[in-house]
């Protein structure tokens, strides 16, 4: 890692805070597990910290705070940080240092415009790290410290700019168990690789997780039909999938998703766990039966975010905080996100639920009203004319 989180120091500028001092505060935090009680009075004095420091640290998001009158000096409730739309990252370097220096560099998947993704640097990623594996585990992994993972996905060094497959990796590396493997190499699905290893789980009684983007369950539940295959994996088997469930091809919804899952893998849908994550953030947040039911809570489909994150909906037109149970535009504040900026305004559409927030989708035309205004604010603030 570079100067930005041994010395505290940025682009020959020292920071108010020690980088290092910060990062140790925000991995307590998650080693306090999930299941900590919600201290609203302490995740807010973290934010403020963290808000301070990315502040001085990051030029374009400085200026952009600046533009709105939210200083340090200012800012009073993490409520009140600014966060930047999420499209900003795809005009601008929101950094907190060189990126020279950055270990990571997460990349968009640029599917409506491959010339413009969006970068978000990471110069350490312990607490990413940290993050992933404590949230995964309460949510997938409730029940059984590990369990061989069957990755549908591809691993980092096919896709070193990838958010998800350094998510992946990270998981396979801490409990995957003997079973771990990924299934999509240079040459797409390996599908045949794949179907022996189901069927080897089934013969051999042994449970496992099977995880990867929502679409690519229906690649192999496509190869599944098209060979006639019906596998009963064992109890206590379960599946993880994330991304969405529109491919180039066609639509899934969930529930029907998990329909076809029950029927070619035979992991029954309160075994199947929806993540929600996204490039620009650090954290990920879950849909997961398996850990309300761990907790005994009650069993609703619904997106929960970790301890070391507060998930908001904002109003479309004016970005101010909805009521409960109106739709608007979701909008993260990430203590993990420790590289860029807390704040993180989605185009997703959501409501908020006395559990956490559902997903929606994206935002229409009409409803991006707050997130294009915000757009314009972060280029105009960098001296950058809005597209």
């Amino acid at each position: 890692m570079g100067n930005v989180g041994r010395e505290g120091v940025v682009s020959g500028m020292t920071v108010g805070e020690n980088t290092a001092d910060l990062r140790r505060a925000i991995l307590e935090v998650i080693g306090k597990g999930p299941d900590q009680p919600r201290d609203d009075e302490a995740f807010n004095a973290l934010a403020l910290r963290l808000f301070a420091y990315q502040f001085q640290a990051n030029g374009p998001y400085r200026k952009f705070c600046e533009r709105r009158g939210r200083t340090p000096d200012a800012v009073r409730s993490w409520l009140d940080i600014p966060p930047v739309p999420i499209a900003a990252f795809k005009e601008l370097t929101l950094a907190c240092g060189p990126e020279e220096q950055a270990v990571a560099c997460f990349m968009t998947s640029g599917t409506t415009n491959p010339e413009k993704r969006g970068k978000h640097y990471h110069f350490t990623l312990d607490v990413y790290d940290a993050s992933a594996q404590t949230f995964f585990e309460a949510n997938v992994l409730p029940d059984t410290g590990r369990l061989p993972l069957l990755i549908l996905g591809s691993p980092p060094d096919l896709m070193p700019h990838s958010s998800l497959s350094h998510y992946l990796w990270v998981l396979s590396c801490r409990f995957g168990g003997a079973g771990r493997s990924f299934y999509i190499g240079k040459d797409g699905l390996e599908a045949d690789r794949l179907v022996a290893d189901l069927r080897g789980a089934e013969q051999a009684g042994t449970a496992i997780c099977v995880l990867g983007a929502s679409f690519a369950f229906v690649h192999i539940l496509d190869v599944c039909e098209g060979r006639g295959l019906r596998f009963r994996l064992p109890p206590g088997s379960r599946v993880m999938d994330t991304g969405g469930f529109k491919g180039r091809s066609r639509e899934v919804p969930q529930e029907a998703l998990y329909r076809l899952i029950g029927e070619h893998l035979g992991v029954p849908a309160d075994h199947c766990v929806n993540m929600y994550g996204m490039t620009e953030l650090s954290m990920q947040c879950y849909d997961s039966p398996l850990r309300r039911r761990h907790l005994g809570r009650r069993e609703v489909r619904t997106m929960e975010a970790p301890p070391w994150a507060r998930t908001i909906i904002l109003d479309p037109e004016t970005l101010a905080v909805a009521p409960e149970g109106e739709r608007g535009i979701i909008c993260h504040y990430d203590l993990a996100n420790c590289s860029s900026v807390v704040g993180i305004l989605t185009e997703d559409l959501g409501v908020a639920t006395p559990e956490g927030f559902q997903f929606l989708g994206r935002v229409g035309g009409a409803e991006s009203r707050g997130c294009s205004v915000s757009v314009d604010e972060m280029l105009a603030a960098a001296g950058k004319s809005p597209a």
